[in-house]
């Protein structure tokens, strides 16, 4: 079957992304230490977003939910964009990782974007940067490529929220350049990704903690003592609003058949709807407090 062009630009550009962890990149990334990688790594998003046109100060006017943890928080966004997208806002959704397609990953209104948006978004993102770096390592790895171009959509496409996925850890996790998020979601901590995160549950919550912003709604689920008490710590030196909020588990209808136990399916969419509650009364705030100021 012949080809369209516009498939043919599509897997073209795939090609292009799929490329952009060279040897070159991973032998310079490699020769540094673990903690000047990643620590680096929040400056240099941000150098890249700039470069596509998308200042800092713009990025701010996203509105967020923020949801980190080892145990579900792929399902948590998932119910969070729903729930929102069913009162009629208009939603953004960034996770990871894909199943079938990497668009899978940029989501609007619950549906990846097309293969013409994505190629478009792609081409206009990785053009400027290409046009602006100095060398040839002087690119953003594929993940953080992705949450860059996620940015530019959901700025483009003007989304009333956008639900974003951290990919690993929190604190130095690329999606963490984001510096006004009015709600932030820890679900379920487990020991994961040791060499990056640290070997115990306690470097782990600090790790994932670190996606608090001040002046945020933080909210949690049950966790080990050992977790809780950390991100409980952490909520206070990020100067979270209320300190940290420990959900309840409300009781859900999900079917018979479904491959996740309920009862992690009923922690994970009591998290949504808090993170969710949360977002809607601070929206509806600013949108009265902006009304009276005009």
């Amino acid at each position: 079957m012949k080809q369209t062009s516009n498939q043919q630009d599509y897997e073209a550009c795939i090609d292009v992304l799929n490329n952009l962890q060279s040897n070159a990149q991973y032998i310079k990334l490699k020769s540094q230490s673990t903690n000047s990688r990643y620590s680096n790594q929040l400056t240099e998003v941000k150098k890249y977003l700039c470069r596509t046109g998308l200042s800092m100060s713009k990025l701010d006017e996203l509105s967020v939910i923020h949801v980190a943890g080892t145990k579900g928080k792929g399902t948590t966004c998932a119910f969070s964009e729903q729930i929102l997208r069913e009162h009629g806002y208009k939603t953004g959704f960034f996770s990871s990782p894909h199943l079938l397609e990497v668009r899978e990953r940029i989501r609007i209104n619950g549906t990846p974007i097309s293969k013409d948006e994505f190629t478009k978004f792609f081409w206009k993102v990785y053009t400027s940067l290409d046009q602006q770096k100095s060398d040839e390592t002087d690119m953003p790895l594929y993940f953080r490529f992705l949450t860059i171009m996620a940015f530019n959509v959901f700025i483009e496409k003007k989304v009333d929220v956008a639900i974003i996925e951290v990919g690993i850890g929190g604190e130095y996790d690329c999606t963490n350049i984001l510096r006004k998020v009015p709600v932030v979601g820890i679900t379920s901590l487990g020991v994961d990704h040791t060499s990056l995160l640290g070997s115990t549950i306690e470097s782990i919550a600090w790790n994932k903690a670190g996606i608090m912003k001040e002046g945020c709604r933080a909210f949690t689920v049950p966790q080990s003592e050992a977790a809780m008490n950390v991100l409980k710590q952490r909520s206070i030196e990020k100067k979270v609003v209320c300190q940290l909020d420990i959900i309840d588990n409300l009781q859900f209808k999900f079917p018979a058949n479904t491959l996740c136990p309920v009862h992690i399916l009923n922690l994970n969419a009591s998290l949504a709807v808090a993170l969710c509650q949360t977002w809607l009364s601070i929206s509806i705030f600013l949108l009265q407090s902006t009304t009276i100021m005009r």
